[in-house]
């Protein structure tokens, strides 16, 4: 997917260079309505920002720029010329927060010019859909400001803007699964009712087994290997009241009045989204700075300490490329793709995430110009089918989320330039995946407390 972007992006320069708004199109793009195209390149230059930040804090990646003659500061000097580059910044959570951070300000940009744009008609549209190239000239040079940001203070402020923007970001994440959750279990129980195929009834059930029985399993886990008999008291909490809140909405999920009001929820629903608050409560644990209640996952397989004891016990240093940051990864990296070219016809998660119902979203077969190249149609002329201020304050929101999940969600420390576990981020995803299941809750009961509006 991203080469395919990378060659329609590459192949839209004339269009795009010119300010109009559909792109260029090629035969591998999977869609060929404007909106779609354009969410999907936003999308890339995130996932782009990723990959740089993603090999920024691979290990050793100091130690390999140093290799360099002449290019990092007080290595060895190429004809007498002093080194300017600070590899201390280039690489290791510095890189990170600093790419970040240009990603954040690139897309805050963007979602405060789109701010009250009604339709393509807005010459402020023309920008969102085209320009590519300077747009990634933007996202450069931003970026190259950033590095030279002085130390200072300025990661543990960024830190605790990383904390506030992820904790809003995981919330997006449960409304994206609970609107791909109403959107799947929808179409595969029309697909049963139309065809009279039992197998889609078959594979829906199984689904939900399977979601239970991984959840289920991650609470014993929990209990095993994340508390202590006589230690832990806030690990108990968590996991014993998101175990009774996750039994609470299945419950609902099936109440007659329920299914009566919302014909299409069901446990699948609720078993997703119960997975998905076991991932959350075991990504806060992980962050408890008391290292007998936080044992490392390489540790329990292998019995081989990964973290280095502060002196008291409690904190230990920033262990790269842990369990639930590469599951955090992959989930945000499916939910940015789901954004990118959803088209749901839920209307409550339709006003949760500003979009518009639009059925031409994403099934376009495109439009062939005079010179027989094809071009996507522009399918908001009357109307968008999105929030373009709030898409780009999702974008601004995952990047900070990126920041957190790549650094395990650890707090800068300004005395020793280390990094360390902290209670704050265990409280921020607690919390979120309360407020998440608050939300689920309410796409469940609305219905029932606002008889007189639609919610169909």
């Amino acid at each position: 997917m991203g080469a395919c972007l990378a060659l329609c992006s590459l192949a839209s320069c004339a269009s795009c260079l010119s300010g109009s708004a559909p792109c260029l199109l090629c035969g591998c793009c999977p869609s060929s309505n404007n909106s779609t195209i354009t969410r999907l390149v936003f999308s890339f230059f995130l996932l782009l920002g990723t990959m740089v930040s993603v090999i920024m804090i691979l290990p050793g990646m100091e130690t390999q720029l140093r290799k360099i003659p002449g290019f990092c500061q007080g290595g060895t000097t190429i004809l007498g010329i002093e080194n300017k580059a600070n590899c201390d910044v280039l690489v290791g959570y510095k890189s990170v927060y600093r790419m970040c951070f240009a990603m954040t300000c690139f897309f805050f940009l963007f979602s405060a010019i789109m701010i009250r744009v009604r339709s393509s008609k807005d010459p402020r549209a023309a920008i969102q859909n085209g320009f590519w190239f300077f747009k990634f000239l933007i996202l450069v040079g931003i970026t190259v400001g950033a590095f030279f940001i002085p130390d200072g203070t300025f990661h543990t402020v960024w830190f605790y803007f990383g904390v506030v923007g992820s904790f809003i970001f995981i919330i997006i994440q449960l409304i994206l699964l609970i609107d791909f959750a109403h959107s799947w279990n929808k179409v595969w129980v029309e697909n049963a009712e139309n065809s009279d195929n039992k197998c889609w009834f078959a594979g829906l059930l199984s689904f939900t087994v399977i979601y239970y029985a991984l959840a289920i399993t991650a609470v014993v886990l929990f209990y095993v290997y994340y508390t202590q008999s006589d230690d832990c008291t806030e690990h108990k909490v968590f996991i014993s009241l998101n175990l009774i809140f996750c039994i609470i909405i299945s419950i609902v999920s099936i109440l007659p009045k329920i299914q009566e009001a919302q014909p299409h929820s069901g446990l699948l629903q609720a078993s997703l989204i119960s997975l998905y608050t076991m991932y959350v409560t075991w990504s806060a644990m992980t962050n408890n700075p008391n290292r007998n209640c936080n044992p490392s996952l390489l540790s329990l397989v292998s019995n081989i300490s990964t973290t280095v004891p502060s002196g008291d016990g409690t904190t230990g240093q920033v262990q790269w490329w842990d369990a639930q940051g590469i599951v955090g990864l992959v989930i945000f990296l499916f939910c940015t793709l789901y954004a990118s070219i959803r088209s749901s016809s839920n209307t409550q998660v339709n006003k949760l995430m500003q979009t518009e119902e639009s059925g031409g979203e994403g099934g376009g077969e495109g439009v062939v110009g005079e010179d027989g190249i094809r071009r996507a149609v522009d399918n908001e002329e009357e109307k968008v089918t999105y929030n373009y201020s709030f898409f780009h304050f999702h974008l601004c929101l995952a990047s900070l989320y990126i920041m957190m999940t790549l650094t395990n969600w650890y707090q800068p420390d300004t005395t020793t330039q280390a990094m360390q576990s902290s209670m704050p981020a265990v409280w921020v995803k607690m919390s979120s995946s309360w407020l998440g299941l608050g939300l689920y809750l309410w796409t469940l009961i609305a219905p029932l407390i606002f008889p007189d509006r639609d919610f169909n």
